[in-house]
C-alpha cells in the first residue's frame, strides 16, 4: 500500500484528491494506512478501502481502484479484485495508468486459472506494455514480468514462464530488495504448478536465503507475511 506521501507525490493524484474530499480524505487515508501499518493484508482491509474510497464516489480516483485491486490480490480474493478491474475496463486512461492496467489484469487473469483469457489479453495489449516497459524503473519492469510468467504459467507452459523471470535482466538491489523476493516467490509457485519437488526445493531455499539478507522489514508483520507467501507458493497458492 502507498503511504500518505508517496499517495501525494504520485502524478496529479494529491489535486485530485483535495478537490474530491480534501482533508477529510486525508485524515481518513492516513488512518486506513496507520491501520495497514499494524495488520496488513487482508480481505476485510481491502473491502475497508474500497469503501472510503472507490464504493461510494461518483468518481473515484483510478488510483484508488488500481490500489483496491491490488489490496484484493494480495488477499487472495481474485473475484473482488476482478470486480474493481472491471471498473478500468472500458475506461480510457493514461499511459502509465494503463500499464497497471495491464499488469494487473494479467495477473488476476493467471492467478484464476483463466489462461486462454490471460492469453488473448496478452496478444491485445503486448505491444503497448513492451513499448512502454522501456519508460518505466526495474521494479515495474519486474512487475510486468511476474505477470507474463504468470500467464505462461497458467497455460502450463512452465519453462518458459521460469525463463521470462530470470532473463529480463533483473538485478538485485542487495539487502532488503523486496522485488527480488517476489520474483523467487514467483519461482516457487511456478515450480509447485509445474509439480517439479526438487525446483520447489531449490526456489524455496534461494527466497529463504534472499530473506536472510533482509536487515530490517518495513512492519511488524512483514517477515511473517513473507514466510506465508513462500509457504503457499510451495503449495501452488499466489
Amino acid at each position: 500500500m502507498l503511504s500518505p506521501k508517496e499517495r501525494e507525490e504520485k502524478k496529479g493524484v494529491f489535486a485530485k484528491a483535495l478537490r474530491a474530499g480534501g482533508n477529510a480524505d486525508t485524515k481518513r487515508y492516513q488512518e486506513l494506512y496507520d491501520e495497514f501499518c499494524e495488520n496488513g493484508y487482508s480481505r476485510s482491509f481491502a473491502e475497508e478501502y474500497a469503501d472510503a474510497f472507490v464504493n461510494d464516489r461518483k468518481k473515484p480516483l483510478v488510483e484508488d481502484i488500481l490500489q483496491t485491486i491490488r489490496l484484493f490480490d494480495k488477499a487472495h480474493d481474485y473475484g473482488n479484485a476482478e470486480y474493481y478491474l472491471g471498473m478500468l475496463s472500458d475506461k480510457k486512461l493514461c499511459a502509465d495508468d494503463k500499464f497497471s492496467y495491464c499488469i494487473e489484469a494479467l495477473k488476476n487473469k493467471s492467478k484464476q486459472g483463466h489462461w486462454r483469457d490471460a492469453e488473448d489479453f496478452r496478444t491485445e495489449n503486448i505491444s503497448f506494455m513492451q513499448k512502454y516497459s522501456e519508460k518505466v524503473n526495474m521494479d515495474r519492469l519486474a512487475d510486468l514480468y511476474i505477470a507474463l510468467a504468470l500467464a505462461d504459467c497458467s497455460a502450463k507452459h512452465y519453462t518458459q514462464g521460469f525463463k521470462l523471470l530470470t532473463g529480463f535482466g533483473y538485478k538485485p538491489k542487495g539487502k532488503n530488495d523486496v522485488k527480488l523476493l517476489e520474483i523467487l516467490i514467483t519461482g516457487i509457485y511456478i515450480c509447485s504448478k509445474s509439480g517439479s519437488e526438487g525446483g520447489v526445493y531449490n526456489a524455496v531455499s534461494n527466497a529463504h536465503g534472499a530473506m536472510k539478507l533482509f536487515s530490517k522489514f518495513a512492519h511488524p508483520w512483514t517477515e511473517d507475511y513473507y514466510e506465508q507467501c513462500i509457504r503457499e507458493a510451495s503449495e501452488g497458492i499466489i
